[in-house]
Formats: C-alpha cells, sequence, structure tokens
C-alpha cells in the first residue's frame, strides 16, 4: 500500500497487520506507541515511590494497584508496537535502559514528597485521558485496541487522585499551601505535557495524515485547560501568574501562552539529556539488571522443555 492510499483510507481502527502498510507508516506509528509504552513504565515508578510515601494502607494498596495498572498498560502497548514488524519488545525495553527511549516530559521529574500525587494521579493523568481517548480512534487497530483497556483503568486513576487532592486541600492549612507550593512548581510541566507547539512538532502532520493522531497538541492542551481549570479552582488552587492564561469569554476558552513555557528545558528532556532524566533512566536499568535472573530462568526453562507436553501439576 503506498502512502497515498494510506492518506485517502485513513480512519478509525483502519489499519490492521494483515495490511501491507508502507516503511514510513511503520516507523512512524512504532515511535509513537513505543513512546507512549515508555511513558506508561516510567510513570510506574513514580507511582511506586508514591507507594512508600503513602499516610494510610488503603493509600498504599491503591497506589500498588496503580503501578500494577500502568506495568500493564506498557505491555499492551509494546505488543501492539511489535505487530508492526519494525521493533520487537525486548528491543524496545533495551533502548529504554539504555537512554535511547523516548518517554513524557512529567516523568523525568523524580517526586520526593505525597503533596506531588495528584499532581500525576490527577493532573498528568487527567491529561493522559484527554490524549488517549483520541487514540481510540487511531488508525492502527491494535492500538486503538489497547486503548480501550488502558483508558478504562486510567478512569480510575484520575478519580483516586482527585480524592487524594480533595483530602489535601480540605485538610489543615499547612497541607494546602504545601499542596500549592507543588501545583507552581508542576503546572508548567503539566501544560507541557501535551508536547510543542503545532508549529514546532515534528511528527504532529504526518501522524494527522495517516490517522494515528486525530487531534493536534495545541489542541489537546486547550482541551485540557477547559476542564481542568475550574477543577483545580473547585478544590482551592490557584492558578499561577506564569504562564500566562487567556481566557476567551466570548467562546468560553482558556488558551495558554505557549511562549510563556520553557521550551529550552522541554527540548533538552525530548532528547534525554535533563538532570532527572539520568536518576530515573538509572533507576530503571538498575530495576532490569536486579531481575535478569528471571529472564534467564525463564529463558532456560523454555528451551528445555521445546518440543514437549506440559504436565499436569502433582
Amino acid at each position: 500500500m503506498d502512502l497515498d492510499t494510506v492518506k485517502a483510507r485513513a480512519g478509525p481502527r483502519q489499519f490492521s497487520p494483515k495490511d501491507d502498510m508502507p516503511e514510513e507508516y511503520r516507523k512512524a506509528a512504532t515511535r509513537m506507541i513505543q513512546f507512549h509504552a515508555n511513558s506508561e513504565v516510567m510513570g510506574g515508578y513514580l507511582d511506586k515511590a508514591f507507594t512508600r510515601m503513602a499516610p494510610s494502607l488503603d493509600r498504599k494498596l491503591a497506589c500498588t494497584a496503580k503501578t500494577q495498572d500502568e506495568i500493564g498498560h506498557a505491555q499492551l502497548l509494546y505488543r501492539a508496537a511489535e505487530t508492526l514488524g519494525v521493533k520487537t519488545r525486548e528491543e524496545m525495553l533495551d533502548e529504554l535502559e539504555r537512554g535511547d527511549g523516548k518517554f513524557l516530559n512529567c516523568f523525568h521529574y523524580p517526586v520526593s514528597s505525597w503533596y506531588e500525587a495528584p499532581m500525576i494521579d490527577f493532573f498528568v493523568d487527567g491529561g493522559a485521558m484527554r490524549r488517549q481517548a483520541t487514540l481510540k480512534s487511531t488508525s492502527w487497530e491494535p492500538y486503538a485496541h489497547a486503548m480501550d483497556k488502558v483508558c478504562f483503568e486510567e478512569g480510575f486513576h484520575v478519580k483516586h487522585g482527585e480524592d487524594i487532592l480533595r483530602e489535601l486541600m480540605r485538610s489543615s492549612k499547612a497541607n494546602q499551601e504545601r499542596t500549592q507550593e507543588v501545583f507552581d512548581t508542576w503546572w508548567p510541566r503539566i501544560l507541557q505535557f501535551f508536547g510543542p507547539m503545532n508549529s514546532e512538532s515534528t511528527h504532529n502532520d504526518f501522524a494527522q495524515q495517516v490517522g494515528l493522531k486525530t487531534v493536534s497538541n495545541s489542541e489537546l492542551r486547550q482541551a485540557f485547560l477547559n476542564a481542568y481549570i475550574p477543577k483545580a479552582e473547585k478544590y482551592g488552587l490557584e492558578i499561577p501568574d506564569e504562564p500566562r492564561i487567556e481566557y476567551d469569554e466570548e467562546n468560553g476558552q482558556y488558551r495558554v501562552v505557549e511562549e510563556d513555557l520553557d521550551w529550552d528545558e522541554f527540548w533538552t528532556i525530548a532528547k534525554n539529556d535533563y538532570e532527572g532524566s539520568y536518576e530515573q533512566i538509572g533507576s530503571r536499568r538498575q530495576r532490569h539488571e536486579a531481575v535478569s535472573w528471571v529472564r534467564e530462568a525463564m529463558d532456560g526453562w523454555e528451551q528445555s522443555s521445546a518440543g514437549t507436553t506440559p504436565q499436569a501439576a502433582d
């Protein structure tokens, strides 16, 4: 299938492994899904940290369950990426370990306090839901199928984060002030979650032309602002003065002045060259090496049992 045919046919769940897709499409889809899968893995490390910080057993259990969900999402997405025939799951995981795999900006920042939990679990995951809901209509069918399960579970994650925010902002004055301080720090990062401005995005136009994406970065950012500024204010958070947020009364929409965002830092992060990136990727590498014996044992079992019929357990 040539690219012109792909662009003409592009639509929700239009293409599958049975289709002979052009190399440009397969590489673009692999890059996009691999980025998403990597982000699920690295997001799980933040939730793992929150498990230790959580102030109650119930919160610890919820954070543990969320971590399991995120790693499960990653496995679904790596498998969806494999169906394109460009890279194997093992190759993609090795790239992440080496520091070659890209992932979302918010997961490059290590967390150090429980007050950051709602920043990730409510605002970042809320942004993810905005983006992922549109991907249920992506043109690569295995990716869209994975999004059905991912979006269902992410909805619970957002409610989990909202409940933490509600609890903090309805408790002591000290907790409210600390949550506001953390929100001030995370707010610009959250707005950059959706990626660069349309004019600066390298892959956006092609991804939309072939149906991999259905909504642009700037459109997703605006939709997030319209939904989440009222929610932040509902719980008593004040929107920082920078970056500037403009409100169009005629259309009832918020818009961030995108030039106010620190895009130099964003592009440094995009190259995995941010100071926090080394810590996060190093943590991933250590954990990958720590369980190498499990992979070796499983490989050994597969080799020794090749060609045999599994026996019932005693």
